[in-house]
């Protein structure tokens, strides 16, 4: 990490708050002041500072003096992290990711770009996991599985081996998703909802709600 460059978590709403502290304890650890790592955030007339860091708009954080500059997308909806990540690429803001220092990570371990993953994480071995992850306190992956982009894990998703879970699947707080088999993987179609505490035993068609246990199709 260069300490000539800036550095920003992108919102500054409760997830961002949250994921401040671990940004800032990462830069730390890497010699980088605490003056290089910002809030960016475009609401109307918010405050000047959040928790001692300052908050810019999207457009002073590109006015900024730095030699690059980087941010991490602390937003909960996939579909606003997917936009914004395309906005920063288009404008040469490079993707940061940023883990608490306890996160375990085991053996070939993939991980794409922009991932959060919050304390007591978890990612065992043999995981392929897509751009902007977000893995809240406490939730895993085991072994043999595939996530896709703009995931989202609330805290406590339990998440055993052989998974697929495709882009913009978002897992509630303690659901719990079965193993699947080598070549037979359980599958959390893309845009699915797995709500809070439910138990997943079979495959979750694209775009579903789901929820209880066993975790069934909320009907619309």
């Amino acid at each position: 990490m260069n300490p000539h460059d800036l550095y920003a978590v992108y919102g500054a709403s409760g997830y961002g708050r949250e994921v401040m502290p671990l940004a800032r304890q990462q830069l730390a650890q890497a010699g980088v002041a605490a003056e290089r790592l910002v809030f960016v955030d475009d609401a109307a007339g918010g405050p000047a500072q959040v928790n001692g860091q300052r908050v810019l708009t999207y457009a002073q954080f590109l006015a900024q003096p730095a030699a690059a500059r980087h941010a991490v997308l602390a937003i909960a909806s996939s579909a606003v992290r997917e936009k914004l990540a395309a906005r920063c690429a288009h404008d040469g803001v490079r993707a940061w990711t940023v883990a608490a220092a306890n996160v375990v990570r085991m053996d070939e371990v993939r991980l794409g770009e922009g991932a959060i993953l919050s304390p007591f994480v978890t990612l065992t071995s043999n995981i392929r996991i897509g751009r902007h992850f977000h893995a809240n306190l406490y939730s895993y992956v085991e072994h043999d599985c595939v996530v896709g982009d703009f995931v989202t894990f609330a805290p406590r998703v339990c998440c055993n081996g052989n998974v697929v879970i495709e882009d913009h699947a978002y897992i509630g707080t303690g659901a719990v998703l079965r193993q699947g088999q080598p070549g037979q993987p359980l599958v959390i179609g893309r845009g699915a909802v797995v709500g809070m505490g439910a138990v997943v035993t079979k495959s979750v068609p694209p775009g579903a709600t789901v929820v209880g246990n066993p975790a069934r199709v909320m009907e619309r």
